[in-house]
């Protein structure tokens, strides 16, 4: 078991990692790897696990897309100086350990009198850990788009006698994170059906990171707090910087030091460090049960027994009355028994403990497709707008496959199979 190193300079609960990927970016910009920049948006309490190993052979882990032509816009210093009004506190929509986001209104390039909501991402001058994941998330997102990821919409960086200026320009998401509107201190909270939505929406980003192209990329930082929601409540991956290329041919993963987030990190990854799309998937299926209960993976503020989510639920799940009892009071009664029962049957599937006993995204994709429809032939009506996009995944294997899959997880008599789960991940030394 590897080590949790945490660091106590971070502003909210969930500590930061430092990583070590070298690689040179897609763009025009070419950077060293030593400096740092860390995370927007609000944060878990689960603590992040830290990497100290400076020799991981990543120099080349983005090689394959630095080929790809890259449409990100390259912005001036001054041009987002004026698009935040000096980066305002008042403007300030996320703080983290490696400087803030703003929200910002810059003019478009084709249209000048348009004008286009941004949200920009800082590197605080004064760290250096993060430079690693700007030049991550710039390689990645500079060259792969899909609508269940965040776009980026371009990069500063300047050099000069002030000091060093990293920054990275999304697309604004006017309805912040799925973790914030769980949380209590939103008053409303997210309808049964967005939730549902919300399931298939991440699935759909997830699949086309690992089956959707000719390469493979491990998202290795999937969590409530980096799926944010746009003004139609369509949810987005957010926050690449720990991304990785998933293995080359003939090698079944890809060996690292450990990063991501305790709560949500998959067991065989902490232990060996041998990660693959199989570790996103075990993070996944934690993310359906706070989706059904609304409860953060790790929460000490819980009474003694209730702190660990998949530790709580699982003496729950088996008895179907019992099981009411795990579902998010705040949703006030106003949900479907029998597609949360279903999505806690995938959820179940997501964290067999042997990765190999793991769905596929596509096939998880499948799966939570059967339940929505389900739920929106039941109640077609939802109580907030979402998309439903055509996507490679749902337009092939529809029918009796689905049908088959929902019947495995549930036995073909509705009750859930609970396999093997042994879900006491979360120790530190």
């Amino acid at each position: 078991m590897k080590c949790f190193y945490f660091n106590s300079k971070v502003k909210n609960d969930e500590p930061r990692t430092t990583k070590s990927l070298s690689m040179q970016s897609s763009t025009s910009v070419s950077m060293s790897t030593d400096n740092g920049m860390r995370k927007f948006g609000s944060e878990s309490n689960s603590r992040n696990v830290s990497d100290f190993s400076s020799n991981s052979s990543t120099k080349n882990s983005f090689a394959v897309m630095s080929q790809r032509q890259s449409n990100l816009r390259e912005f001036t210093f001054s041009e987002l100086k004026t698009a935040t009004k000096n980066f305002s506190r008042s403007l300030m929509i996320g703080e983290g350990g490696f400087g803030g986001v703003y929200r910002g209104i810059i003019r478009g390039s084709e249209d000048s009198h348009k004008k286009i909501d941004i949200a920009v991402k800082q590197l605080n001058r004064r760290g250096f850990q993060g430079h690693k994941e700007w030049v991550t998330e710039v390689n990645v997102l500079g060259v792969v788009e899909h609508q269940n990821l965040v776009k980026l919409m371009g990069y500063c960086a300047e050099d000069d006698e002030r000091g060093i200026q990293r920054l990275l320009i999304y697309e604004y998401m006017p309805n912040r994170s799925v973790q914030d509107h769980l949380s209590t201190r939103f008053q409303t909270t997210l309808p049964w059906a967005t939730r549902l939505k919300i399931a298939r929406d991440a699935a759909r980003g997830l699949a086309f990171l690992h089956e959707g192209m000719e390469f493979q990329i491990i998202f290795r930082d999937f969590k409530s707090s980096n799926i944010l929601l746009d003004e139609h409540w369509n949810a987005k991956l957010s926050d690449f910087g720990l991304a990785r290329l998933g293995p080359s041919d003939g090698l079944s993963h890809v060996s690292t030091a450990v990063v991501g987030t305790i709560g949500y990190a998959a067991p065989e990854y902490i232990q060996t460090g041998r990660l693959t799309v199989k570790s996103d998937v075990w993070g996944y299926g934690v993310f359906l049960y706070e989706l059904i209960t609304g409860r953060r993976p790790l929460d000490r503020n819980r009474p003694k027994g209730e702190e660990k989510l998949l530790e709580w639920v699982r003496p729950h799940i088996s008895d179907l009355k019992k099981f009411r009892l795990i579902i998010d009071p705040r949703l006030d009664g106003k949900y479907s028994i029998r597609s949360a029962h279903k999505l806690a049957a995938v959820a179940n599937r997501c964290l067999a403990r042997q990765p190999k006993q793991r769905p596929k995204m596509s096939e998880v994709l499948e799966m939570v497709n059967g339940i929505v429809e389900s739920a929106d032939s039941v109640s077609p009506q939802l109580d907030l707008k979402s998309s439903n996009p055509n996507t490679d995944f749902e337009s092939s294997k529809r029918g009796s496959l689905k049908r088959r899959l929902l019947d495995l997880i549930t036995g073909g008599n509705g009750c859930l199979i609970w396999r093997t789960w042994k879900p006491n991940i979360a120790r530190t030394c």
